[in-house]
C-alpha cells in the first residue's frame, strides 16, 4: 500500500478541485507546488489591505449553474462586473465593442449607423478571413482594428495580425447596445477576501509541500502515490522529447501609489503599440476597496523561454500538431492523469479548469 491515493502536482484551480473532491471520497492526496505559494495564477497577495492579483486579473464569470454553485460553497462572491476601458493614445473607449464605443469612435447614436459604418468599412475583406487582421476587420471595421485590436494583440502575442489565426478573435464580444458588461455569462463576481479563500477551501485536511519541483524528484514521489495528477506543461514532463511547445509569458510590474483611485477602473487597456505594457490592473476596484491607497500592476507580455512562467499556450497549428505528439504519450500513462491549461495545452477560463476537473475527478472516483 503507497502512502498517498494522488500525488497533485500544482495547486492551482484544477489541481486544488481534484484534490477536494478526491478528499471528500476518502482519498488522501499530497499536493506539491514548485511555487512557494498556494494556489497557482489565482493567488492574491495582501498589500495596503487589498487583495492584489499577483498574476494578473482573474474574474469569475460562468453560465455552467453546477460550477457557480461549487465556487459559492467555498466562498461569497461580490457583484462585481467586468467593465475595462481601453486607453488609445489618451482617447478613452467602452469595452467590449459596443454603442458607447461606436458614439464615441465615429459620433453616431443608432445601432443601425453603427452597423452601416462596420459593412462600409469590411467591404474589402471578401470570402473567409485568411487571419486575425482580416477577422477583426469583418467584426468591427478598420477604424476600431486600428485603434482598439491592432496594436493590443501584437504586443499581446509578439507578432503581426496578418500572422495570426483568425480563430483567436472569433469570440470577440460586439453588441449593438449600450451594455458595458464585458461577459456574455450569466454569473459574474470576485470572491470576497480574494482567492486564497477559495484555495484554502479547498487544500483543507491536504498535506501541501511548496517550493518543490516535482520533476527534480519524480521517481520519490512517484513512489509515495498511486497516481499523479499532473497539471504543469505536457512537454516538460516528457523533459522535450519532441521539442518545446510555445507559451506567451506576461511580467507584472507592481506598484503602490499614494492616492485613492488612479484610473477608476480595475482594468484599463493600452491599445497603441507604443506602450510596451497591454494594461494597467487597479485591484481595489475588484472589491469595491475605499482604503487610502491604491496598487496598480503593468502587464507586459513577453515570449516564454525554460525558466519563465508560461500563461499562454500559442494554439497555432504547428503547436497544437506538437501537442499531438505529446497527447499520444499521455494516453499511454494509466496512472498518470494530465490537466489545466498546461496539461492539456489550452486556453482555458477559470469556470472550465474547475469542470475540466470535476468532470475527470467523477471519472476517477465513482
Amino acid at each position: 500500500m503507497k502512502q498517498y491515493d494522488y500525488i497533485i502536482v500544482g495547486s492551482g484551480l484544477y489541481g486544488a478541485v481534484f484534490a477536494y473532491l478526491a478528499g471528500k471520497k476518502g482519498k488522501k492526496c499530497l499536493v506539491i507546488e514548485k511555487r512557494s505559494h498556494r494556489g497557482g495564477n489565482i493567488y492574491c497577495e495582501d498589500i495596503e489591505g487589498i487583495h492584489v492579483h499577483k498574476y494578473g486579473a482573474h474574474i469569475f464569470h460562468t453560465s455552467n449553474k453546477k460550477v457557480w454553485e461549487f465556487v459559492n460553497s467555498l466562498a461569497e462572491f461580490n457583484r462585481y462586473t467586468n467593465s475595462p476601458v481601453a486607453n488609445y493614445k489618451g482617447e478613452m473607449y467602452n469595452m467590449p465593442f459596443n454603442m458607447n464605443t461606436f458614439s464615441k469612435m465615429w459620433g453616431i447614436s443608432t445601432p443601425a449607423q453603427a452597423k452601416a459604418k462596420i459593412e462600409e468599412q469590411k467591404r474589402n475583406i471578401t470570402g473567409e478571413p485568411k487571419n486575425l487582421e482580416e477577422q477583426a476587420i469583418s467584426l468591427v471595421g478598420t477604424d476600431i482594428y486600428q485603434k482598439l485590436v491592432k496594436g493590443y494583440t501584437e504586443k499581446q502575442w509578439g507578432r503581426d495580425c496578418k500572422d495570426l489565426p483568425a480563430f483567436i478573435i472569433k469570440r470577440l464580444p460586439v453588441r449593438y447596445t449600450y451594455d458595458n458588461n464585458y461577459f456574455n455569462d450569466l454569473y459574474q463576481g470576485i470572491p470576497i477576501g480574494g482567492y486564497n479563500v477559495i484555495i484554502d477551501k479547498l487544500l483543507e485536511g491536504c498535506q501541501v509541500i511548496t517550493g518543490e519541483d516535482y520533476l527534480e524528484n519524480k521517481e520519490k514521489y512517484d513512489a509515495m502515490g498511486e497516481k499523479v495528477v499532473y497539471t504543469g506543461t505536457i512537454d516538460g514532463y516528457y523533459h522535450y522529447r519532441f521539442g518545446k511547445l510555445e507559451y506567451r509569458s506576461l511580467r507584472f510590474e507592481t506598484e503602490v501609489l499614494d492616492e485613492e483611485n488612479h484610473q477608476g477602473v480595475a482594468v484599463v487597456n493600452y491599445t497603441d503599440r507604443e506602450t510596451p505594457y497591454t494594461r494597467i490592473i487597479e485591484h481595489k476596484h475588484f472589491e469595491f476597496g475605499t482604503q487610502p491607497k491604491t496598487v496598480i500592476t503593468k502587464e507586459y507580455p513577453e515570449t516564454w523561454s525554460e525558466g519563465m512562467e508560461p500563461y499562454y499556450p500559442v494554439n497555432d497549428e504547428k503547436n497544437q500538431a506538437l501537442y499531438q505528439k505529446y497527447a499520444e504519450l499521455a494516453d499511454q500513462e494509466p496512472n498518470v492523469i494530465f490537466g489545466g491549461r498546461l496539461g492539456e495545452y489550452k486556453y482555458y477560463d477559470m469556470d472550465k479548469v474547475i469542470e475540466s476537473a470535476m468532470k475527470k475527478a467523477e471519472e476517477e472516483l465513482s
